[in-house]
């Protein structure tokens, strides 16, 4: 057991928030790192010298704030941090991951080319009888899933592809230096999911865990869609950023600050 908790700072406040926020500070200064087991129940009693009540009152709180997560027979671990991409500007998922210095990884699932859905057909602007290519891919962040994309595109586009490096490269990079067209915009909608049976198994997950549901349409320089996505990031483990300015209504546009 680690020396802080045996020197407990006293501070005016209910035991069991003396013992969360001791357990707190250790967690957030890295003195505990991400999957390390925390203390024994026991032992925090002894250390803090608090009844056994206290102590899970401490580490309910800190369950809640996503800080730590026990295991039934094994006991209680630090969390991994939640990663957080920046939305303000649109990037793959290999940019973002580099962008906060994280190793990103990819897993082909599946490929396959075929007629699409009506919701596909309509997003992309294909005409009937057109085929698009399909890519199933599972996305790992420090060697571990942490993203389910499904992505669509016009088979004339999608076939390109299927001879690029899928596991290292994002579509963004080989659509814009191997097809020599520019990423230029989306249309992005967000919404909780829950995971099915599926989704759960790809995302190392329980079924019906939260995660989020992001569906994009990606256009190119002339408006035309290029892609269309449907990526499932799990609740856990990520959230995303994102900067933004207030408009006041009436101000001219040139006044707006």
């Amino acid at each position: 057991m680690k020396s802080a908790f045996a020197n407990a700072n006293v501070i005016p406040m209910p035991l069991f928030q003396q013992v969360k926020e001791a357990v707190r500070r250790e967690i957030l200064d890295g003195t505990y790192g991400p999957h390390e087991k925390l203390p024994s129940e026991r032992q925090m009693m002894e250390a803090f010298s608090v009844s056994r009540i206290t102590v899970r009152l401490a580490l309910a709180d800190l369950q809640r704030e996503g800080l730590i997560f026990k295991i039934n027979g094994k006991g209680t671990f630090v969390t991994l941090p939640k990663a957080q991409f920046d939305v303000s500007t649109l990037r793959g998922f290999g940019e973002s991951a580099a962008q906060i210095g994280q190793e990103a990884f990819t897993e082909l699932v599946s490929v396959t080319t075929g007629l699409p859905s009506h919701g596909v057909a309509h997003q992309l602007l294909l005409p009937k009888g057109s085929q698009v290519t399909k890519f199933q891919r599972l996305r790992y962040l420090n060697r571990e899933p942490l993203a389910f994309d499904v992505t669509y595109a016009p088979v004339e586009l999608g076939e390109r592809f299927r001879s690029a490096d899928l596991q290292h490269r994002d579509l963004f990079d080989i659509v814009e230096n191997d097809c020599g067209m520019t990423v230029a915009s989306a249309r992005v909608n967000v919404e909780a999911v829950l995971c099915d049976v599926e989704l759960a198994a790809y995302l190392n997950v329980e079924q019906s865990s939260a995660a989020l549901h992001i569906e994009r349409c990606v256009h190119d320089a002339t408006g035309a869609p290029i892609l269309y996505e449907n990526l499932f990031y799990r609740g856990d483990r990520f959230r995303f950023g994102l900067d933004i300015d207030r408009v006041h209504l009436g101000q001219p546009l040139g006044e707006r600050g």
